[in-house]
C-alpha cells in the first residue's frame, strides 16, 4: 500500500489548523487520519493535533486478523475518547472554549476499509473511472439537501456551506459515524479537508488523480488546484493506493 500526505496553509488563513497522519504499518494494517480544526486564536490547530495524536495512540492495539466489529469498536472508542479530552481541555481554558475539529480516520487492510468520521472532511474512493464519496457531511447544507430543500449543486455554492452540525471536542459526547467498504488493487482512497472538496469538484478530483502515476504528484496537483481556485482555507489531502504487491512494499516505506 502506498500512502502520501500533503497540506498547505492556503492563501487567506494565518494559521494552518489542518492536521494529518499516516502510518504505513500498524500490526498488518495501515492508518490515515485527517483533522480540520476550528476555534481561532490557535485553538483549532491545538484541537486537530490533539485529536490526531490521541486517536492514533489509541489505535496502536488494533491488528490484522481482528474481527471487523471489534476493529470498529476500537476506532469508535478512540474517537470518543479524543472528543472527551479535547472538550475537557477546552472547557478548562477560557480562550479555548468552543474549539473543536473534524476527523476522518481510515483503517485499511488488503480487503477492507473501516472509516470513523465526524464533521465535513471527506473520504472518497476512486475506482476505475468513477469517484464515490464514502462519508456524509455533518453540515447545514447537507441537511438541507437530505430534506430536499436544495440540490447538491446548490449546496456547493451555498453561503453557509462551511457550517458544520457535528464536531469533535465541542460537546461532552459525540456520535461517530462508522463505515465499512471493500476495496481492491487499483483503487485509490482520498481523505481531505473541505479546503479541497469545497473548491475542487469531484469530477476534477477524479481527473487529477487519474492523470498521475505517482501519488506524490497527484497530491501536489490537488493542493495546487485548490489554491488556484482561491485557496480561502487550509487544504489537506491524504492518498492511499492499493497495490496488488503492497505486502512487499509496505515494509519499505513506499
Amino acid at each position: 500500500m502506498k500512502m502520501v500526505s500533503r497540506t498547505d496553509i492556503g492563501k487567506v488563513r494565518l494559521v494552518n489548523e489542518d492536521r494529518a497522519a499516516i502510518q504505513h504499518e500498524l500490526n498488518g494494517l495501515s492508518l490515515a487520519i485527517v483533522a480540520d480544526g476550528m476555534g481561532g486564536h490557535q485553538a483549532g490547530d491545538i484541537a486537530s493535533q490533539m485529536a490526531i495524536d490521541m486517536i492514533s495512540n489509541e489505535l496502536q492495539s488494533i491488528h490484522w486478523g481482528m474481527p471487523v466489529d471489534a476493529c470498529k469498536q476500537v476506532l469508535k472508542e478512540a474517537i470518543e475518547k479524543a472528543n472527551e479530552k479535547v472538550y475537557e481541555f477546552a472547557s478548562g481554558q477560557e480562550s479555548y472554549h468552543g474549539m473543536g475539529t473534524t476527523v476522518v480516520a481510515v483503517i485499511a487492510s488488503q480487503e477492507l476499509l473501516i472509516i470513523g468520521h465526524i464533521g465535513d472532511s471527506r473520504a472518497y474512493k476512486i475506482a476505475g473511472d468513477s469517484i464515490t464519496q464514502l462519508t456524509e457531511d455533518h453540515s447545514l447544507v447537507y441537511e438541507l439537501v437530505k430534506n430536499g430543500q436544495i440540490t447538491l449543486e446548490e449546496a456547493d455554492h451555498h453561503p453557509r456551506r462551511n457550517w458544520i452540525t457535528r464536531a469533535l471536542g465541542t460537546e461532552p459526547s459525540v456520535e461517530v459515524d462508522l463505515y465499512e467498504y471493500s476495496w481492491r488493487p487499483g483503487d485509490t482512497i482520498l481523505i481531505c479537508s473541505d479546503g479541497l472538496s469545497g473548491l475542487v469538484d469531484s469530477g476534477d478530483i477524479l481527473r487529477i488523480i487519474k492523470s498521475h502515476a505517482e501519488l506524490e504528484a497527484a497530491a501536489e496537483h490537488l493542493i495546487q488546484s485548490a489554491l488556484s481556485e482561491g485557496g480561502d482555507d487550509n487544504v489537506t489531502v491524504v492518498l492511499l493506493a492499493h497495490d496488488s504487491d503492497s505486502d512487499e512494499k509496505r515494509g519499505d516505506g513506499n
